[in-house]
């Protein structure tokens, strides 16, 4: 039978805006979509390279070395310190393993599956595909004693809010979920990317925390997962190189799945994800190139009577115009600009009066955008 129940995809909405917008004299600007631009960094191309060789199958549970730099990566980045016994698995980007997670656990008709009231829409249609019922939530205590969720999505940094969870947050989303049983997965792809003074390292905060996070676990990984991905901290997106970690009982039922499925990531991308993780000042380099794109564009938003919200981390802006009702609305006028942008209303609800702003275009184009929004900007106020 077809799956049925499946939202229409949000982004052939955007079709007419970008229309207008690529008509502008300058051209479009493209803030819509978080695709990267910038180049692939070489330690990555060349260790593709040198695996190009790859004339057997790979394994879905992936070579030792991808176990082994996720482990490192995650203790030497992540600040977790070493986790014994981690589970990991590399997987063909990490929106795919978003979309199948309910179904690889084994969820249906009669399940819920968590996500956030502001949330990435695949959550949404992961539960969908797998027949379960998806439930936006942002607090436990909206779910009260639900015995039926088998699934619990955290996004930390947020797409699009840009929110970031504390410690004490996701240790109480845990303390929740092994009460019921449920599996809680953290979808941590803009880690790295921390902007305020208190998630960012540079500036003497705290990294961002991970649901693997001993201060969160209490040193025990059962029924917790981190899903990570390569695409946005080093440019891999079309790689498709991501991977998941976390409680090995868990990881091993969702490899022996994929198994029989055939879901499995490519040899020579697997060595480029290990060269992507091992290796940290192409890292450093690609988020200077982004800071600098959000220290342009974010004064501009302003200057144009635009309010950002939350955007502590993360590759978007989310902001609103007060008065503005509709992200449509506010879509249609930054498209007149040349400028295209989400509507939150993607993202939910809740995100209704919203649009997300993304960082990933060239340095050429935001400095263009930020012209034309103070531009506009001026004119309202004269």
């Amino acid at each position: 039978m077809p799956v049925t129940g499946l939202p229409d995809f949000p982004w052939d909405r955007l079709r007419p805006y970008a229309e207008r917008a690529r008509a502008h004299p300058d051209g479009v600007v493209d803030l819509s979509v978080g695709t990267p631009v910038d180049p692939t960094p070489p330690v990555v191309r060349r260790a593709l390279a040198d695996a190009a060789d790859a004339p057997g199958y790979p394994t879905v549970v992936g070579v030792p070395e991808v176990g082994e730099a996720v482990r490192a990566w995650f203790e030497r980045v992540r600040g977790t310190g070493p986790l014994p016994g981690l589970g990991v698995m590399p997987t063909i980007g990490s929106k795919e393993l978003v979309a199948w997670l309910p179904t690889l656990l084994g969820l249906g008709p009669g399940d819920r599956v968590v996500h956030p009231e502001v949330a990435y829409p695949t959550y949404d249609v992961g539960a969908r595909l797998a027949g379960a019922e998806p439930v936006a939530a942002d607090a436990t205590t909206a779910l009260g004693p639900d015995t039926s969720v088998g699934l619990v999505w955290l996004n930390t940094p947020a797409n699009p809010t840009g929110r970031v969870l504390g410690v004490d947050h996701l240790a109480k989303v845990v303390a929740w979920a092994r009460e019921r049983g449920a599996v809680v997965a953290s979808d941590e792809c803009y880690a790295d990317l921390g902007w305020t003074a208190e998630w960012d390292p540079a500036q003497g905060g705290q990294r961002v925390p991970s649901v693997l996070d001993p201060r969160v676990t209490g040193g025990d990984l059962t029924g917790v997962l981190a899903v990570c991905s390569a695409s946005k901290r080093s440019n891999l997106a079309g790689y498709r190189a991501g991977f998941l970690a976390g409680d090995p009982a868990v990881v091993r039922r969702v490899v022996e799945v994929r198994r029989h499925a055939g879901m499995i990531v490519p040899a020579p991308v697997q060595a480029a994800l290990v060269a992507s993780l091992s290796e940290d000042s192409h890292v450093a380099e690609q988020k200077e190139r982004y800071r600098a794109r959000r220290d342009v564009l974010l004064p501009a938003l302003g200057a144009a009577g635009l309010v950002v919200e939350h955007s502590e981390a993360g590759l978007y802006l989310w902001a609103h115009r007060p008065g503005t009702a509709s992200c449509w609305e506010l879509v249609e006028a930054l498209a007149a600009l040349g400028v295209l942008v989400a509507p939150g209303e993607f993202y939910g609800p809740r995100g209704a009066g919203h649009v997300r702003v993304a960082l990933t275009a060239t340095d050429e184009r935001v400095r263009a955008a930020a012209a034309r929004l103070r531009s506009a900007g001026s004119a309202t106020t004269r």
